[in-house]
């Protein structure tokens, strides 16, 4: 390993949707955040582990940062801000499309009191004609002092590349945390929950808002067919939501089971039974003891 190998530890923070998760997955280069165009879909911080022969990036993708409206939506928040003050360096993302917004405000209010790097990188210049970039830079350049604004496309890939060389420039000398192979510190259970709920996210649209938790009740390996059996549980606040998910003669059910059984072959690598049930636990969001049954430490809060 090169002597000036430089390691550390890149916090994502912005604004619900502005493409923090696809962002991580397209350096990461393998689906380990969810990806939904529902605002808050991340809940929990998801590291993604990035490393070359230079370096390697740890990066930690925070829930959105927003006003909080229930126990989950305040555990989300301090978890965003809890990680801004363990990292290396943060990067604050904004949607070049939708511009500067109060909740950007209510971030860079945040952002005071931090003594670490702060990069503005603007995300979807692919949404906008570049001249639209300029006023855009020139308007959060008086808001705070930023170390550097990087304009990107995570989607399409633009100026990521040198994103990626802005950070290892401001990294310190160090070890590589992770083995070269590694890609994220989530379980794969965790991982394979999330995978189950994006699709819970993306086929039922408006019908079904927050309130939905995946728990995973059972991995097997079943050794007579070598696949594995992945037992879930989606969890919901309300019986009126459990119709929706289920849908006429179970087909939403099944749809979303044979979307999630792609992706979760994909991770595994192996073929795999995924067999989903749906539960009702009304007000789950506002009751300590079920966030934490539902893997959100008690102690994050």
């Amino acid at each position: 390993m090169d002597n000036n190998y430089k390691s550390g530890f890149v916090a994502i923070i912005g604004r619900p949707n502005v493409g923090k998760s696809t962002f991580m997955n397209h350096v990461i280069g393998q689906k380990i955040a969810i990806m939904s165009d529902k605002a808050q879909t991340t809940r929990n911080k998801i590291q993604g582990v990035y490393t070359d022969d230079q370096k390697q990036i740890v990066f930690i993708d925070t829930p959105g940062i927003h006003k909080p409206k229930h126990k989950l939506g305040d555990f989300m928040v301090k978890i965003a801000e809890n990680a801004l003050n363990e990292v290396d360096a943060i990067m604050f993302m904004i949607n070049a499309d939708e511009g500067y917004g109060l909740g950007d405000q209510y971030i860079i209010d945040r952002l005071q009191s931090i003594k670490k790097p702060v990069f503005l990188v603007i995300n979807k210049i692919d949404l906008v004609h570049p001249d639209q970039l300029l006023p855009l830079i020139e308007q959060y350049k008086d808001k705070y002092p930023f170390e550097e604004i990087i304009p990107i496309s995570a989607l399409e890939g633009n100026n990521v590349n040198h994103l990626m060389d802005v950070f290892t420039e401001h990294l310190p000398e160090g070890p590589q945390y992770y083995p070269e192979d590694q890609i994220t510190d989530h379980p794969e259970r965790f991982i394979i929950g999330e995978l189950i709920r994006e699709k819970v996210l993306h086929l039922t649209r408006e019908e079904i808002p927050h309130s939905v938790a995946v728990v995973i009740d059972k991995i097997d390996n079943r050794s007579e067919d070598e696949k594995v059996l992945v037992q879930a549980s989606i969890v919901i606040e309300r019986k009126s939501q459990k119709g929706i998910i289920i849908g006429k003669q179970g087909k939403m059910l099944k749809d979303i089971g044979k979307r999630a059984r792609i992706d979760i072959e994909r991770l595994l690598g192996t073929k795999v039974y995924l067999e989903l049930w749906v539960k009702v636990q009304e007000n789950w969001r506002n009751k300590p003891h079920q966030l934490q049954e539902f893997g959100f430490k008690q102690d994050e809060y």
